[in-house]
């Protein structure tokens, strides 16, 4: 998620995007339609990238009379790309879009990656209308993190086995609550 500081708050889009491999910038494209390119660019910004989360209940950490005490909470993995949010060219947009589909669809085993060659003549450029390409000049990194690592050793197991039967966020949760060093 991208935030920057509108004129009357904050102002927050879900965007696709793509980290240089000197993790330099991370390129984007928004609607044109998207409150943020009004919001007087270049612009101090912010990149949120959410790792897996998920709910922890306090019955999971032991018996009450051996864990007393204890709430619910949230457990979870991000990093926060600062940096400066500028447009780019609209010459860049194509480029842009070819390497953001080609990073994701990279990811994506047994099929033949998407490629913009596939749409018919006219179709593309038409769709490109209605987005801008943007980059964002990375000038800081912030890893947060919360897996209970505040907890005995014991205790974070027993939260953990308990993520473990959840959906895969909170499966990925405890195989990090897992891992994490003893101490």
């Amino acid at each position: 998620m991208l935030s920057v500081n509108g004129p009357d708050g904050p102002l927050a889009a879900h965007v696709p995007f793509f980290l240089s491999d000197d993790a330099s910038f991370a390129e984007l494209h928004l609607a044109r339609s998207n409150a943020v390119i009004r919001a007087g660019l270049p612009a101090p910004a912010l990149l949120a990238v959410s790792g897996p989360d998920a709910y922890i209940s306090p019955d999971w950490y032991g018996p009450h009379h051996e864990v007393p005490d204890q709430v619910p909470t949230w457990n979870y993995v991000a990093v926060h790309l600062r940096g400066v949010l500028e447009p780019l060219p609209e010459d860049a947009l194509r480029p842009h879009v070819d390497a953001l589909s080609a990073e994701h669809e990279g990811r994506i085993a047994g099929k033949a990656p998407w490629t913009s060659t596939k749409m018919t003549e006219g179709a593309m450029p038409r769709m490109m209308r209605m987005i801008l390409p943007f980059r964002l000049r990375v000038t800081g990194v912030e890893g947060t993190w919360k897996l209970n690592q505040n907890k005995p050793v014991d205790v974070r197991a027993r939260a953990a086995a308990a993520l473990a039967k959840g959906g895969p966020g909170a499966q990925a949760i405890a195989a990090l609550i897992r891992d994490l060093p003893e101490g």
